[in-house]
């Protein structure tokens, strides 16, 4: 007679494929809500779907469906059912998609709803092509340059940058020891967001925020509404034209080097290497993919959308980024997790 089994088998089901499979669906409805601004309008009070229908202008059909989605899903709070229900904000909706608080993080989000969804519909063709599918593919233009030419195009996006990375940055000023050095220059530096997280949280620290020309009044803008003047100044470098970097105890990199193909990220480090001085730090933050490329899919997903909007750019692992600097000449490079899929890699010198 068999012996009872105590294995319990796995019951192999589609659910996971299906979910993923018209994960799309979710998305759409989550990046509509933020364009329409729904959940700023659930700020100050809860609202019924008869005035949640009048203030985003919508039709009555589906208006429950699309609402009760973002409920189901999460994104929303309901007391009673349709006719007689009303929808608040929840916790993190209300921190983070509320267009009048600081925390706003929706300009990402509106910028995926606006470009990336469109681009994406595309991955096949980059895969077959290894071309990228977005401004540069209808009008030769790249993302930058159709950044470059609207002041106003080109802020909304720097802050949209700022709100995707704020955590990040927020997490390196915490996590990181400042209190060996002196002075930091944050390559691409965009809004100064990543200087301001520093100095405000390590009053010693002098920063310099260093980007392109046309960006520079931006991170001048918000440095002063911080009131930082006197810790942090802005500096117009173009880092492929400029011979070097400016001299600095610490280097910062925020989502730059994913940007660009693997010449031009050892050409980066070499700069930032030469820069520093003896027992300085190089800082990179990004969505480092985990050596066994298995775990970090968003970092995974972002080098996907590295080949949708950049020429050569891909993400990398930590392995990766240390082959690269010790072959630069850094003497060690370690890992800090920092917020949700982002970590920072450390090349000492």
């Amino acid at each position: 007679m068999e012996k009872p089994s105590n294995t319990i088998e796995k019951e192999v089901t589609p659910s996971q494929i299906m979910q993923v499979g018209v994960g799309f669906w979710a998305s759409k409805t989550l990046l509509t809500a933020v364009n329409l601004e729904l959940f700023t309008h659930l700020t100050l009070c809860p609202l019924s779907g008869e005035e949640i229908k009048k203030k985003l202008g919508l039709q009555s059909r589906a208006l429950y469906d699309f609402l009760d989605t973002l409920v189901s899903l999460g994104f929303l709070n309901r007391e009673g059912l349709k006719d007689e229900a009303f929808y608040s904000n929840t916790e993190e909706t209300d921190l983070f998609l509320d267009k009048a608080k600081p925390s706003y993080i929706g300009g990402i989000l509106e910028m995926a709803n606006n470009r990336l969804y469109e681009f994406w519909g595309n991955l096949e063709e980059a895969l077959k092509t290894g071309e990228p599918q977005n401004e540069i593919k209808h009008n030769g233009a790249s993302l930058f340059d159709e950044l470059y030419k609207d002041s106003q195009k080109l802020k909304e996006f720097m802050m949209a940058m700022q709100g995707a990375q704020m955590g990040s940055f927020m997490a390196l000023a915490d996590k990181f020891d400042f209190s060996n050095h002196e002075t930091l220059c944050d390559i691409g530096g965009a809004s100064a967001a990543l200087s301001i997280q520093v100095a405000q949280k390590n009053p010693h620290m002098k920063c310099i925020s260093a980007d392109l020309p046309v960006v520079q009044s931006i991170a001048e803008e918000n440095i002063e509404r911080f009131q930082l003047q006197d810790s942090i100044s802005a500096l117009s470098l173009d880092f492929f034209e400029e011979r070097e970097f400016p001299k600095a105890d610490i280097i910062t990199m925020g989502n730059i080097l994913h940007d660009w193909g693997l010449h031009d990220k050892k050409m980066l480090l070499k700069k930032a290497y030469n820069a520093l001085p003896s027992g300085g730090a190089l800082i990179v933050v990004e969505n480092v993919i985990d050596n066994e490329r298995r775990e970090n899919t968003f970092g995974l997903l972002m080098s996907l959308n590295m080949l949708v909007e950049t020429l050569e750019g891909f993400d990398f692992t930590a392995s990766d980024f240390e082959g690269w600097a010790k072959e630069i000449g850094f003497s060690k490079v370690e890992m800090m997790p920092l917020a949700g899929p982002t970590s920072a890699v450390i090349a000492y010198k």
